[in-house]
Formats: C-alpha cells, sequence, structure tokens
C-alpha cells in the first residue's frame, strides 16, 4: 500500500528523457538557435514545475477522456454503515481488516489510523454496532497491522508496519512494532528499527524450525528492501535482505510451489513495477524469481492479495492497480483496475485483466452473493470525484468461471484506500469495510471507515 507518493522514475521512462536538440557543425545561426533551445529546455520545466501548482484543477475531464469509471447499479443489495466515530479532520486510514478479534464468534474491523498515530479495534458489539478500543497509539502513520499469536502463548498480538511519514521520505524512520497481548493489555515491543519505511509484515514459519518468522516490505522511497526476519527467540529477530528495491507494497505469504512450506510474493511498484516470488529452499534459503513486469512505469501497482480465486487449490494473486498520487492532478487512467495473477504451476503466473477501474486502490475478495465461487471488491482511491455518478466501491461479480462483471455499489465516500471482505453478521454472505484516505480534493463525500452489509438480491 501507499505506492508511489511522487513516484521515483527510472531512467528510460518517458518522464526521464531529456530534449536533445539536432546538430549542426559550422552553422553560427543553428548553435544560436541550440543554445536557445536548450536554455528553453530547462527554463520551461522549472517554470512549469512552480507554475502548475498555483494553476486550479480542472473540473471536468474532456468528454473524449474514458478513465473515470461508473458501472451499472449492483442486482445485490448492500446496506451501508459507518464503523467507528466520524472524524473532524479529513481521515487517513491506511488500512482495515475483517478478523474474529476476541474470538467470539463475531468478526471485528481492525484499523490502522494515520492521522491520529493508532492501531484501533472496532469490536462488535452482541446487540449490534461497533466499540472502538485503542490497541497502539504513538505509531507513526501506521500503515498495516498483522494479527497472530507471534509468541505461541494463546491469545493474537498485532505486529503493525510502521512508515514514519505517510508521505514520500527516504529517511530511516521505519519500524516493526509488536503489540504484545498481556492479558487484553497490549504492550508495544520494537522488533526492527532502522529502516526506511515499512509498508506491511507478515508471519509464518520461514526457515521450518517451528517459530514464526516475520516477512517485512521496506517501502521506503528511493531505496527500500525485501526482508525475512528469522524469530530467535525471547522478541529477537535477525535481518536478512531478500531485494533491494524500492517500492514495496504487500508481501503475502503462501505455498505457492506446493511443495509445503511457506514461500513469498511480492510487489515491487517505484523504480519498476514487477511481481516477485521467493521460493523457500528450506533451512531459511531463498531462491528470488521476477514473475511479471510492465513496461506501463504509470500502471500504478497499489497492493498485492493472496487468496484461491479460481478454487484449484493453489493460491492465486489479485493486483490492482491504480495509484497516480505522483501526478499534480491524479486523473484515473484507462489501465487502471485490476489483474488476476492464475497460478499454473512451477511458478508460473498466468496474468488476466479482469477490471477496468479508474484509480484502483485496493481489493478484496469474498462471496458477496453467496452463490459459493469467489467475487472480489475494489475500491477507487483516485477516480473522477468531480463527477458524482463516478463509483468508489464495486464488486465483480464471478460467474463460476473466472469471468467478472463490474457492478457498483456505490459513489460515496470518495478516496478509499482499503478493502476489507468477511461475513459481519453471520448470514453467509460475505460483507465489505472500506477506509477513506483523503489527501487531495474534491472534499465533499467525506468517509472514515465504512461497512457495506449484503442483503441479498435487490430486485426483492
Amino acid at each position: 500500500m501507499f505506492g508511489h507518493w511522487s513516484r521515483v522514475r527510472p531512467s528510460g521512462s518517458q518522464s526521464a528523457r531529456r530534449f536533445r536538440p539536432p546538430r549542426s557543425a559550422g552553422d553560427t545561426t543553428v548553435r544560436s538557435q541550440l543554445i536557445l533551445l536548450s536554455i528553453a529546455a530547462v527554463a520551461i520545466p522549472l517554470v512549469t514545475w512552480f507554475a502548475l501548482p498555483l494553476v486550479p484543477p480542472l473540473r471536468s475531464l474532456p468528454d473524449t477522456y474514458t478513465g473515470g469509471s461508473a458501472f451499472p447499479a449492483s442486482p445485490l443489495a448492500f446496506e451501508k454503515q459507518r464503523v467507528g466515530p466520524e472524524s473532524k479532520q479529513r481521515s487517513w486510514i491506511a488500512n482495515v481488516q475483517i478478523v474474529d478479534f476476541d474470538q467470539d464468534g463475531l468478526q471485528d474491523v481492525i484499523a490502522c489510523d494515520a492521522r491520529r498515530n493508532q492501531v484501533l479495534w472496532y469490536r462488535q458489539l452482541q446487540g449490534g454496532g461497533f466499540e472502538e478500543q485503542i490497541l497502539g497509539k504513538d505509531l507513526v502513520a501506521p500503515a498495516h497491522a498483522t494479527v497472530v499469536d507471534l509468541d505461541s502463548d494463546g491469545d493474537p498480538d498485532v505486529i503493525v508496519s510502521v512508515l514514519g511519514n505517510i508521505l514520500p521520505d527516504d529517511g530511516t524512520i521505519g519500524r516493526v512494532v509488536w503489540l504484545e497481548n498481556l492479558g487484553g493489555k497490549f504492550q508495544p515491543r520494537v522488533l526492527l528499527t532502522d529502516v526506511r519505511r515499512v509498508a506491511d509484515v507478515q508471519a509464518a514459519d520461514l526457515d521450518g524450525d517451528g517459530d514464526l518468522d516475520l516477512a517485512v516490505a521496506v517501502f521506503g522511497y528511493a531505496r527500500g528492501q525485501i526482508l525475512w526476519l528469522e524469530n530467535l527467540g525471547e522478541g529477537r529477530f535477525r535481518e536478512h535482505e531478500l531485494l533491494s528495491a524500492p517500492g514495496t507494497i504487500h508481501v503475502p505469504l503462501a505455498d505457492y510451489d506446493g511443495d509445503g512450506d511457506i514461500d513469498i510474493a511480492a510487489i515491487v511498484s517505484q523504480d519498476e513495477e514487477e511481481l516477485w516470488g521467493f521460493e523457500n529452499l528450506g533451512g531459511g534459503k531463498f531462491r528470488g524469481r521476477r514473475l511479471w513486469f510492465t513496461h506501463n512505469y504509470d500502471i500504478g501497482s497499489a497492493g498485492l492479495v493472496q487468496h484461491d480465486l479460481d478454487g484449484d487449490g493453489d493460491p492465486d494473486l489479485i493486483l490492482p492497480v491504480g495509484d497516480n498520487l505522483e501526478d499534480i492532478h491524479t486523473y484515473p487512467q484507462p489501465y487502471h483496475g485490476c489483474l488476476w495473477f492464475e497460478n499454473r504451476g512451477n511458478w508460473e503466473f498466468v496474468p488476466h485483466r479482469i477490471a477496468q477501474f479508474g484509480g484502483t486502490y485496493a481489493a478484496a475478495v469474498g462471496d458477496f452473493d453467496g452463490d459459493g465461487d469467489q467475487d472480489v471488491a475494489l475500491v477507487s482511491m483516485f477516480n473522477d470525484w468531480d463527477r458524482p455518478e463516478q463509483a468508489s466501491i464495486v464488486w465483480l461479480e464471478n460467474d463460476g468461471r473466472q469471468n467478472f462483471r463490474t457492478w457498483q455499489i456505490d459513489n460515496a465516500p470518495t478516496h478509499l484506500a482499503t478493502v476489507a471482505a468477511g461475513d459481519l453478521d453471520g448470514d453467509g454472505r460475505d460483507d465489505i469495510v472500506a477506509g477513506g484516505l483523503h489527501l487531495t480534493g474534491p472534499f465533499d463525500r467525506l468517509g472514515r471507515i465504512t461497512a457495506w452489509f449484503s442483503r441479498g438480491d435487490a430486485s426483492r
């Protein structure tokens, strides 16, 4: 998550190419023209850099522009409900998850609030509604919270990925913080520090020794890493680097090759747009494999979700694309949407484009219509919000053969940056929770954390 915040451009991309005028030896007039052109080539970008932020944004896109996205109304009814209090400021919700945190049979919501610098638990009450409890505070720009029993003592702990700054920053301000559950009180313990911005941490036994290790996405800005942390016991971890590259957002863990151990997948989004797999060779050794890349450096990878979308028994990968916060005006683009990487075995992942949706920023998989197959929810951070009909959240209906149709759920709140799926009300259909991250305007359809409960056929 938090892909690109003023993306670093590779030297080969179009935006990095320099203007080079043609040479004409022995011609003084041409030389003078070349000098003037060279000065202009430097001066115009400088003037543009300072002047464009002063130009008011366009109120609408040209009629020929097709990047904005609106869709037919969902035939499946969804009931909207606010989770937690309204925010008096523009909200910065970086992550939401649906999990039965207190193991009482009711699904709860865990949220990272980068405005309040807190990790929050919204406990679902027996009679309905949610009660807010603070799990961790003074965590500067928490990006992700992973619920796991790290110390194997029978209760859920929380591992927090701390950016240190929600905006671009290449300082060593990132941290991994363990909120250790001590009888319902959560004690923060720093497991990793002096690294650049951390966007994700996931836990599994990566070296086969019986305890939980950690995979870490160090997003950074111009510099970053993918790490795995070897659990040495008593809250101590040893750091191992798998890849040196900026912009890693998520590191979902699964047995991708079906050999019985846990591998690592990662989406790298800054210098390049690449999907990586790290094959677990045993004994703490990994083999890196680049599984996919694109020459479209502006595609805007925004996260990575692991799920068996086609139900064939192996884990697939779902990639939302649509992060373009690096642009002065964050227009949706026609190539935004969602890719499904079908796991064919032997580390072959075949990409399928399953949705076109402007400004797509996050994806979640669930069975929203209760028909037994897996659908996908997508949220938009950067649709054309000056058009009130544009979608902020959609669901992709799976026909059972992985053909997907896009249905619009809602157009508000806007600027949704994170989404989760789970059965909140226990009716057998998955529901949706999303969080708003309002960094750019317009600011007329604000929202903090919102749930959409699936209520069945809307025509009934």
